[in-house]
């Protein structure tokens, strides 16, 4: 059997990166049954194609939150970036522009903000809310002079900071950890706030006037409690299995979140993505976006903004080619393909 293009990917990056880092990219928490499970779960989803519809010509263009952009295939937010190749996230945003492709930054980023912005790249700013919530105000203030299109408030990380269990420490300051961030409170503990409130997410809104975006939600009743506080959307995540072992997959909680909120609230979902029959997956079951996470971290490890670009195109032409398959024409069509395995669509 030929070896999948992901797979070999992954043979790639991991020759190319220090055992220690590469274990960093690729574990989750614990067991690691939630990481595992991720991928399986977008495989376990039944679609029923439509017929008789014209597909000659597949549009792929989007519009997430205000901003055009060429695919509903998004990047999602990795620490220590640099640790995969040295250019990091400015490589990914560059990779980003060049394809049209909406990126989430990580707000421990290792490249100023007004760089990522230089690229011309579409972005949003990821946040982690300290305790003391003072030290964001900066953070923010640069994100949003650098032309971030909005802010995912990460909500899923309470208290501690994630991290595999690792032989060896990673060097964050070769990363340039935090570089966006004046103090250095903010690279140790008390780490992240234990409690995140409604408060939090409007004090956000206030500081940048741009859409906040909630992201770590696995529950279809936070979601809603998230829209009531003020969120302009919701993003599906379960921190990549990083968090909180035997987490639901969010391939299993994606549908019933997007069932409970209204059809103008932005639905977004990261997790297990690996290809572009995934990505239908998840448009099929309600996402507006949907964020690849480790493939193109891997993309980037194994050659750059080159790489980047190779994995993002790859994905797009899957889609494209599913969409086409599905009876569809537009990301939108593929609401409603998921098959009820009892009575059918």
């Amino acid at each position: 059997m030929e070896q999948r293009w992901q797979d070999a990917l992954v043979a790639r990056a991991q020759e190319r990166l220090p055992a220690a880092v590469f274990r960093y990219f690729a574990d989750g928490a614990g067991d690691g049954l939630t990481t595992a499970e991720a991928e399986q779960a977008w495989l376990r989803v039944r679609l029923a194609p439509r017929v008789l519809t014209d597909v000659s010509r597949v549009d792929l263009s989007s519009e997430v939150l205000g901003a055009t952009v060429t695919t509903p295939i998004a990047i999602a937010p990795s620490s220590l970036q640099r640790l995969a190749h040295p250019d990091g996230e400015l490589a990914m945003a560059r990779a980003a522009a060049a394809t049209g492709t909406l990126l989430c930054v990580p707000s421990n980023a290792g490249t100023l903000f007004s760089e990522i912005g230089d690229t011309g790249a579409t972005w949003w700013l990821q946040l982690y809310v300290p305790e003391d919530r003072s030290l964001i105000e900066p953070v923010l203030e640069r994100a949003a002079a650098a032309g971030a299109r909005a802010i995912a408030v990460t909500v899923d990380a309470a208290g501690t900071r994630v991290r595999a269990d690792l032989d060896e420490a990673l060097d964050e300051e070769a990363a340039g950890y935090r570089l966006n961030h004046d103090d250095p409170a903010l690279l140790g503990p008390p780490g992240h706030a234990a409690d995140l409130g409604p408060d939090d997410l409007a004090r956000v809104a206030r500081l940048t006037g741009l859409p906040v975006v909630v992201k770590g939600v696995s529950r279809a009743d936070d979601a809603l409690r998230s829209v009531q506080a003020g969120a302009d959307a919701v993003w599906v995540s379960n921190h990549g299995g990083r968090q909180l072992d035997r987490t639901v997959a969010t391939a299993q909680s994606l549908g019933a979140i997007r069932d409970q909120l209204a059809r103008d609230v932005p639905v977004f979902v990261d997790g297990g993505v690996r290809s572009g029959l995934d990505v239908l997956a998840g448009l099929a079951l309600g996402a507006d976006a949907v964020f690849l996470g480790r493939l193109p971290l891997y993309g980037l490890a194994a050659g750059g903004e080159a790489g980047v670009v190779e994995v993002l195109e790859r994905v797009r032409e899957e889609l494209e080619s599913a969409l086409r398959r599905a009876g569809c024409t537009r990301p939108e069509d593929a609401r409603g393909l998921v098959a009820n395995q009892t009575n059918g669509p």
